[in-house]
């Protein structure tokens, strides 16, 4: 697949150029679990004054939520939840939602999305905030269920001595739940 389209503006671009970049996506999007575990993989070795590396904290969210016995998906955004650290140090949470949301429940996604201002409520007081900002999404449905996950799995995952399944063991999970969206823009064209 060497073709490659011709144009430099897309307001030039062709049926025939939308179809050669149309044969490349398949392949391109197969690769997206590979690239999330390789971005995955940065966060070894960052500790950034935590007890324990970000990779670590990572994996030993999503060891507590397995163990737990929560389904593979909730497993998989446990794993994630702080994948954007490395890119986005003032909205990680945002970049770990935005990843998942083609491919998970939007009850998962919303966890996800907010598990930054719900884990505030362990810390954000020793750092003059707020430490109720979680407060204002009381009403909403994901509300409980953010907050336990917070509580039972993200805020409970900074043990250097705790029990932390290695990567290679989440692999699996990870490309069943990244194998196709749910729901996304371009799922007509796939």
């Amino acid at each position: 697949m060497n073709a490659r389209a011709r144009f430099t503006h897309m307001d030039d671009g062709t049926a025939e150029d939308w179809a050669i970049i149309a044969r490349h996506f398949p392949d391109f999007a197969a690769g997206l679990p590979e690239r999330i575990l390789a971005h995955l993989k940065l966060l070894e070795g960052d500790f950034g004054g935590f007890p324990v590396d970000r990779l670590t904290h990572s994996l030993q969210t999503a060891t507590l939520a397995y163990r737990a016995g929560e389904d593979e998906e909730y497993v998989v955004c446990a794993l994630l939840h702080d994948i954007g650290d490395t890119l986005g140090s003032y909205n990680h949470a945002d970049i770990g939602a935005a990843m998942l949301k083609p491919f998970v429940s939007a009850e998962n996604h919303w966890m996800i999305e907010h598990h930054g201002i719900f884990q505030g409520y362990y810390f954000f007081h020793h750092l003059g905030m707020d430490r109720f900002l979680r407060e204002q999404f009381k009403q909403h449905p994901q509300y409980l269920r953010t907050i336990e996950f917070c509580a039972r799995y993200d805020a409970a995952a900074f043990d250097p001595a705790g029990e932390t399944l290695p990567l290679a063991f989440f692999e699996p999970m990870l490309h069943r739940v990244f194998a196709r969206p749910r729901q996304s823009l371009y799922l007509a064209a796939c």
